[in-house]
């Protein structure tokens, strides 16, 4: 295990503790910093190995792409299931001005872990926890008047102003201020001079159409309702220093490059351009397994819950120990496949909730405690350079390659890797 595994083990394995009691009196809760496995509690063999090489290449490729913009990184869903504080910690290291995440909880376990840059937290559900976000120096994302009301309240009661960031809805239908409502906004935000919009962002939704599509031209559309809601806000007063909007699709084809981007996927070495769209990222996980049990079954017996698949000759079943509730999606049953010495093995039967079958019949050699790759390139170069990439498995589990790494859950532990 490396330095940066040894660190990330102090900072995950201690138990989640409160920031603050709860009252029902008072307008505050306690906000709880997630836990999940460190790799001193790993006994069974299967992992999830992150590359913070490979981290801080892709930040070098953003950076290029972003010209004068900031970068800041969105890190939310543990930073797409790589694991926020060790990939915060690396980034910031290298250069990144800035995180996005999700929530509140989110934040709060980045600054547990020692990050000092701005977070700013885009979900708009706050949970009565405004305190925490002026204490913590936090910077939300507002759109509706009670954020106004709870944020200037909290500034008052811990004594220091709060900045914050406007988001407009250009689109998406989502969050944000509608286009229709910018004056009346900018007119009750003078009610609480305590709060200072220091941002004002919207989310694009068809960033990664390909060109000539129709979702190309309406992210043209949102830019431009974007401008207009700048030029809006300003006369009425509102004329916040930095502006952002380009999500990973955005920044890499140079669109929505305002003062600050939030690249999202692309961070972990996934393209949202499709096959081919960006082959200078690199990416981050690899998780592995191993062979714990081997046997043949002979033609006609059956395989897992609900005998999904039957052989049709005599056929060596292996089992790894990593379900669906690790990350391995139930829908890639009878159709997925893993790296077995180099070669793909197909998953066969059901995938069950902590196991899976796979089948290692032409698989020269095969035997228990082989390495079986889940996801990523097999270890050593030996071993041949097949590998099976998120958007691969998101194609075969009907799925996306955002999903296929949040879903890798945190009961498997995360070891960093400096190669």
């Amino acid at each position: 295990m490396d330095a940066s595994a040894l660190d990330e083990e102090k900072t995950e394995s201690s138990p989640a503790l409160p920031t603050r009691r709860r009252s029902d009196a008072a307008d505050s809760v306690r906000v709880l910093k997630p836990r999940r496995a460190a790799p001193a509690d790993a006994v069974r063999p299967t992992r999830a190995e992150v590359n913070l090489a490979a981290l801080r290449h892709n930040l070098r490729v953003i950076a290029r792409h972003a010209g004068r913009a900031k970068v800041w990184p969105v890190l939310k869903a543990d930073g797409y299931g790589h694991g926020a504080p060790a990939v915060a910690r690396t980034l910031e290291r290298a250069g990144a001005e800035g995180f996005c995440v999700a929530l509140l909880e989110e934040a709060v376990e980045l600054r547990d872990a020692g990050v000092g840059a701005p977070v700013l937290v885009m979900g708009g559900y706050y949970g009565g926890a405004y305190e925490e976000i002026v204490s913590r120096g936090l910077v939300p994302v507002v759109y509706d008047l009670s954020h106004l009301e709870g944020l200037a309240r909290a500034s008052r009661q811990v004594g220091r102003p709060v900045d914050a960031h406007l988001k407009i809805d250009t689109g998406m239908a989502r969050l944000g201020v509608r286009m229709r409502d910018l004056e009346s906004f900018a007119g009750e935000l003078g009610r609480f001079p305590e709060v200072r919009i220091s941002g004002l962002m919207t989310h694009l939704a068809c960033a990664e159409a390909p060109p000539g599509s129709e979702g190309e031209g309406f992210t043209a559309e949102q830019v431009t309702r974007f401008e207009e809601a700048t030029a809006r806000l300003a006369r009425a007063g509102v004329s916040p220093p930095v502006r952002h909007a380009a999500n990973s699709a955005a920044v890499l084809r140079g669109e929505a490059l305002f003062d600050a981007v939030r690249p999202g996927v692309a961070i972990f070495g996934v393209s949202p351009l499709g096959p081919g769209g960006h082959g200078e990222l690199r990416p981050a996980m690899r998780v592995r397994s191993e062979i714990v049990d081997l046997r043949t079954i002979d033609a006609g017996e059956p395989v897992g819950y609900g005998g999904l698949f039957r052989a049709t000759r005599a056929t060596r079943i292996a089992t790894l120990p990593m379900g669906y509730a690790d990350g391995l999606s139930r829908h890639l049953s009878n159709r997925g496949q893993v790296l077995v010495r180099g070669v793909r093995a197909p998953i066969v039967g059901a995938v069950s909730m902590d196991m899976s079958m796979i089948d290692v019949t032409d698989v020269p050699g095969v035997g228990l405690h082989d390495e079986v790759t889940v996801l990523g390139a097999p270890e050593g170069s030996s071993q041949g350079r097949d590998a099976l990439s998120a958007e691969s498995i998101a194609a075969q589990a009907g799925s996306i390659a955002w999903e296929v790494l949040t879903s890798i859950s945190r009961r498997v532990p995360r070891f960093y890797r400096e190669p």
